[in-house]
């Protein structure tokens, strides 16, 4: 066994006197580089055993490389819309004719063209023939407007007609009834109308009037009788009482009129009828209104 490597029970057991200069006392000669005679001791190789965990070299172990987590990439292409794509697989899947693959087309016989022919020319008819009967009904409602339209302007007029001439048609309706020839004033006097349709009765016609305001009204009344002017003139003074009797002539017409506190009255005969017309309410009827109204029956 080698100097080297000596048992740790031997090494332990030596002795040995210390050799170790007290440098306080001694300096160390200067020069000298004499090495110093090794140390038996702590400082001495010691066989180590390789079973020991301890004294077993360590190795460094190669260091793990380290994960790369890599993100995963966005797909940032652009995309077909579904509708484009379903063209395109339409598109795809009918079969593709190359310009000198088309089918080629049959040539038409000249029966077929004159077919061809007499069947466009049928139908041009027809779509005239249509056209015209569209036309037609057009004008037909264009036509059955107007009529409805002229139709209602004829009622409308009759009606005004009747309107201003219903007095005129009622009185001649009483004559028929009353059996006397009554007839209709031409003239009333501002502010009257006629009020409700004309009465009859037997042998007497009564047109009635009334003032559009206030209370005042006036009925002419017309019947047969064989009086003469002098006879009238005695009735009315007996009707009037109190009253002062007025008469007046107009038109050949000798009129007696008299005015009381209800009202008044004016009477004359003429042509086998003898006409009377009754006022009252708060303004009576005027000599003047008289006077036109008896002229204008």
């Amino acid at each position: 066994m080698s100097t080297d490597k000596i048992d740790a029970t031997k090494v332990h057991s030596l002795t040995q006197k210390s050799k170790t200069l007290y440098r306080h006392a001694t300096q160390k000669p200067a020069g000298q580089n004499t090495p110093q005679p090794r140390r038996i001791g702590r400082s001495m190789d010691i066989a180590r055993s390789n079973r020991i965990t301890h004294f077993t070299p360590h190795v460094i172990a190669n260091p793990a490389k380290p994960t790369i987590i890599t993100k995963p990439q966005l797909d940032v292409s652009p995309t077909r819309h579904p509708l484009a794509a379903k063209v395109a697989a339409i598109r795809a899947s009918a079969p593709v004719h190359p310009a000198h693959i088309q089918p080629a087309i049959a040539q038409k016989t000249a029966k077929t063209i004159k077919e061809e022919a007499i069947a466009e020319a049928f139908n041009q008819l027809e779509a005239e023939k249509t056209k015209e009967i569209e036309n037609s009904r057009r004008q037909s409602k264009i036509i059955r407007l107007i009529s409805y339209l002229i139709g209602l302007i004829i009622i409308i007029i009759i009606g005004l007609f009747i309107y201003l001439n219903i007095p005129s048609l009622s009185v001649s309706i009483a004559n028929a009834q009353s059996g006397i020839n009554a007839s209709y004033p031409n003239y009333h006097p501002d502010g009257y109308s006629p009020n409700g349709p004309v009465s009859s009765s037997d042998g007497q016609v009564t047109v009635g009037f009334h003032a559009n305001t206030g209370n005042g009204k006036y009925d002419i009344i017309q019947k047969k009788s064989s009086w003469d002017s002098s006879a009238v003139k005695n009735q009315v003074a007996k009707d009037a009482g109190s009253a002062v009797v007025s008469t007046f002539e107009e038109s050949g017409l000798s009129i007696y009129t008299y005015t009381n506190n209800d009202g008044g009255s004016a009477s004359w005969v003429n042509g086998g009828i003898m006409y009377t017309i009754s006022f009252s309410g708060e303004a009576p009827l005027s000599v003047d209104q008289i006077r036109r109204i008896a002229t204008s029956l």
